[in-house]
């Protein structure tokens, strides 16, 4: 099993999750697709390619993957099997690079709209939302931090062990209990698996009703997001697919004949809901979503995803 294989199914089991690690999991498996390509360098391309096409489908809500396949193939170029090794190789290091240092920043970002003395909101694991909290406590600026289990994978127990690990105060609470703990919260922060080009954001299930109760009680919403997240599909109409897994994780079906258990992922939190998306150029407005992706990748004249479907369906 190659390198994109082992990944793929390690993305598969989420062995590998959060849109990040995701990112960086798919382009560390290019680099090393590359690096132990042993053929002509006639075949390079086509052995990438068809590489990229196991990693596509793995988790189709995750726009930092396929945007993450799109930097490093975009980048793809050589006379010969040593520039083009290299090409990939670099490309796949550098976006590693970016997407590390842009949580970093989009954390000293974002520090700045947290009030002194807040107690904060958060849901599931977004390493962005929690570079936020963290750099927030540094300053002084977070009293306490209530976190959701995020069921049913349960992401939410990472976020708690990681905050506390670092001696910030956290309450973790059942999904179905945010409602009752928003009078107590001063701002909510999230993170975001895709921002669609209307500044919708596609996050973990339960997100959408988390921003509906912050906006009933008055609580700012805040997403951290890289922009690697923004979806350029979305400028040219292409929904975000929102995916379904196994509903055996959420109960056995066997244990309730004639009972269908749903298990979606992701849902839509809309625009009005969100005060602002902190990203490691700025806070932005969810409304200049589709600006962002113009600039990012608006002058990109074919997109390497179209290819790689064609690979995908052979």
């Amino acid at each position: 099993m190659g390198p994109a294989r082992v990944v793929a199914e390690k993305i598969r089991r989420m062995e590998i999750r959060g849109a990040g690690r995701i990112g960086r999991a798919v382009a560390g498996a290019l680099r090393d697709e590359a690096l132990s390509y042993a053929g002509p360098a006639s075949g390079f391309e086509e052995h990438m390619y068809r590489a990229a096409a196991v990693l596509l489908d793995t988790r189709p809500t995750a726009v930092s993957l396929r945007n993450a396949l799109r930097y490093v193939l975009m980048r793809m170029q050589g006379d010969d099997l040593e520039s083009l090794r290299d090409s990939v190789v670099r490309a796949a290091e550098e976006f590693i690079r970016v997407s590390r240092e842009a949580v970093e920043r989009i954390g000293r970002i974002g520090s700045g709209r947290i009030p002194k003395g807040s107690v904060v909101m958060t849901h599931c694991n977004s390493q962005a939302a929690i570079s936020v909290i963290l750099h927030a406590w540094e300053q002084g600026r977070v009293e306490m931090v209530i976190n959701t289990e995020t069921r049913p994978a349960f992401q939410g127990h990472i976020t708690a062990r990681t905050l506390a690990s670092k001696g910030v105060p956290v309450t973790m609470i059942i999904d179905s209990a945010v409602r009752y703990f928003m009078k107590e919260v001063d701002v909510v922060v999230v993170g975001a698996d895709t921002v669609a080009s209307n500044g919708a954001v596609i996050n973990k299930i339960g997100t959408s009703q988390i921003a509906l109760a912050a906006n009933e009680a008055r609580v700012p919403f805040l997403v951290a997001a890289e922009t690697y997240k923004f979806s350029p599909e979305t400028m040219i109409g292409k929904l975000v697919e929102i995916e379904e897994r196994d509903p055996r994780e959420v109960a056995n079906p066997e244990d309730f004949p004639g009972v269908r258990i749903r298990n979606p992922v992701f849902d839509a939190t809309p625009p009005e809901y969100i005060d602002a998306i902190v990203t490691e150029m700025g806070v932005i407005s969810p409304h200049m979503a589709y600006d962002i992706i113009k600039e990012l990748f608006g002058s990109m004249h074919q997109d390497p995803l179209a290819k790689i479907q064609r690979f995908a369906n052979h």
